[in-house]
């Protein structure tokens, strides 16, 4: 109801104080259910606010999850133990849990952490045992080992990003600064007590310690440069054009620091496959299992993934125990974590302590269940896990990390730009692209201002391209690795929100000091000690005066026509 006509309809009800936010989507996670097959008088489903849970008084006592061996602080077996995994279960069931919370219907949180993981906590502190206090204990060593400024997505389990400015700062990404995107909590684990299991299809399953891998005489050292990243990376994008499933910790909002590389020193996983006597009985998947704890839909498991075969064989699949001249910190999988090269990061296992040979691919949650790619008319009413495209190779992908999105720019004619640009894979981009007006003209970034080339690893660049227009304008950055990238995040747009591969699009006001009025008006803003941004505060001052108002109009004719 307007305010300014109460009188002439006394009928209505005082509009709700958010009832704005709510019709226009602002407060979208509101909005009621509308069944238009139940005709208009059908009844209003509301989203509601959560009811306060209270957990039930707990029926096991803490002895479940304890730590299973010396020195492997954290670390809860449960692969091994199917009446562990099934008590673990009967818990979970026996009390109810928030919900994830709502980030992409409404405003996302400006705090940092941006979620808490607020559930997940739940989850482990339902368990109880050494799961209790592991959320605190991980978020200690992200404290310790992670760069103070880093944008912490989620709290527990860790996601976190660099700061945009910061992404590309570097050509090899330093530690601290490199992208964490955990799946539980970070076990501590000592290298001289842990050991790497090979079981399943092999003809030798062995145990091998880190003084066996580190063996020069039996498995010779392997060094590379490669980028690692999250298929995450810029769902923010796809989150502001349509929401999609909304986990806190599986759909985390990422923006462009989902990406890293580093150099790291190991073995070829092929090597140790050999040591083992290769592979038997029709083996095709190796299945990679993780010292962390994981949670899914009220199963409790270790982190688990596999990798083909071919990948191993191809000397794509690393066991690396240093990371840029420095022993792997804990936070990123002390004592030894994968590697695979060009897949999507969820692959590359941290804190791994377990290879199993398989026929197929494991049927872990996160291989079987997750991290697959939907077509977009599936989503909450019809989504099958056999309907998805499993990911592993990321596709060609680039980003602009400065200017910023609603940035205003002044520049003289030339605006400055950066980014990084990347394809999983075994390709490497071959020509980097800029376009100011939205993608109708192209400017290809000099060769020169491209980072060397490597077959795993990203190429950060820079350039300058010509701007002569003023105002609104859309930069955007594609790359080519022989392909090149869509064009708009409509086409990339997926209900697990994974792979946001489409041309990068940064909209910035441009102001060309190189055009006089435009350098006088600075100056104007300069010389009054007035602050041009933000850009939409109105001008408190005069544009122009009154006899140049008078003087423009008996110059060019009035503002009306009589005839």
């Amino acid at each position: 109801m307007q305010g300014d006509i109460p009188i002439r309809e006394p009928g209505h009800d005082t509009q709700p104080e958010d009832e704005w936010l709510v019709e226009q989507g602002i407060a979208g996670g509101e909005l009621y259910l509308l069944d238009q097959t139940k005709g208009h008088g059908g009844p209003k489903v509301l989203a509601g606010p959560q009811k306060p849970i209270t957990p039930p008084e707990r029926k096991f006592d803490d002895g479940l999850a304890k730590n299973e061996l010396p020195g492997w602080d954290g670390y809860v077996e449960w692969e091994d133990y199917p009446e562990k995994r099934k008590a673990a279960h009967e818990i979970l069931i026996s009390q109810e849990f928030p919900p994830p919370p709502e980030f992409q219907l409404e405003q996302i949180p400006g705090t940092n952490p941006v979620l808490e993981g607020v559930r997940w906590k739940a989850w482990h502190r339902a368990i109880g045992g050494r799961l209790k206090n592991v959320p605190d204990e991980s978020w200690a060593i992200v404290q310790k080992e992670k760069d103070p400024k880093m944008l912490h997505l989620l709290q527990f389990p860790y996601n976190g990003e660099p700061p945009k400015k910061l992404v590309t700062e570097h050509d090899i990404t330093p530690n601290p600064l490199h992208f964490i995107r955990n799946h539980g909590g970070i076990p501590s684990i000592d290298p001289k007590s842990w050991f790497l299991r090979l079981e399943g299809l092999v003809r030798e399953p062995k145990r091998l310690t880190l003084a066996d891998l580190q063996d020069t005489t039996r498995f010779p050292r392997m060094e590379r440069l490669v980028t690692i990243q999250c298929s995450g990376t810029r769902r923010i994008e796809q989150i502001a054009l349509y929401a999609g499933e909304g986990d806190e910790m599986i759909n985390a909002p990422w923006a462009e620091g989902a990406i890293g590389t580093a150099r790291y020193v190991g073995v070829s996983l092929k090597k140790v496959i050999k040591h083992c006597g290769g592979l038997v009985d029709g083996a095709q998947h190796l299945e990679l299992v993780g010292a962390d704890t994981y949670f899914k839909q009220n199963e409790v498991m270790n982190y688990a993934i596999s990798v083909p075969y071919s990948k191993v064989r191809a000397h794509e699949v690393m066991l690396v125990w240093e990371m840029n001249g420095e022993p792997l910190p804990k936070i990123h999988g002390a004592p030894i974590r994968a590697v695979v090269m060009g897949y999507i990061g969820a692959r590359s296992v941290k804190w791994l302590y377990r290879i199993t040979a398989l026929k197929e691919p494991t049927r872990a949650p996160v291989q079987s269940k997750e991290y697959l790619y939907f077509n977009q008319q599936v989503g909450k009413h019809n989504q099958r896990w056999t309907d998805g495209i499993q990911i592993q190779e990321m596709p060609v992908s680039s980003a602009i990390m400065s200017p910023w999105n609603k940035q205003v720019v002044i520049h003289d004619g030339k605006i400055s730009v950066k980014g990084w640009a990347y394809s999983g894979g075994g390709r490497w981009p071959e020509r980097v692209e800029v376009s100011i007006n939205g993608g109708f003209s192209w400017y290809a970034v000099p060769v020169g201002n491209l980072s060397p080339k490597h077959k795993f690893a990203w190429r950060t660049w820079r350039t300058e391209v010509p701007c002569d227009v003023e105002g609104w304008i859309e930069l955007v950055v594609r790359c080519w690795d022989n392909n090149t990238q869509p064009t708009e995040v409509r086409n990339t747009w997926n209900w697990g929100l994974h792979v946001t591969s489409s041309a990068h699009r940064v909209r910035i006001y441009s102001v060309n000091k190189s055009k006089q009025r435009t350098r006088a008006r600075l100056e104007e803003f300069e010389k009054r000690k007035i602050s041009f941004v933000p850009l939409t505060r109105p001008t408190e001052f005069p544009t122009m005066s009154w006899d140049e108002y008078e003087d423009y109009f008996t110059e060019n004719g009035p503002r009306d026509a009589d005839v």
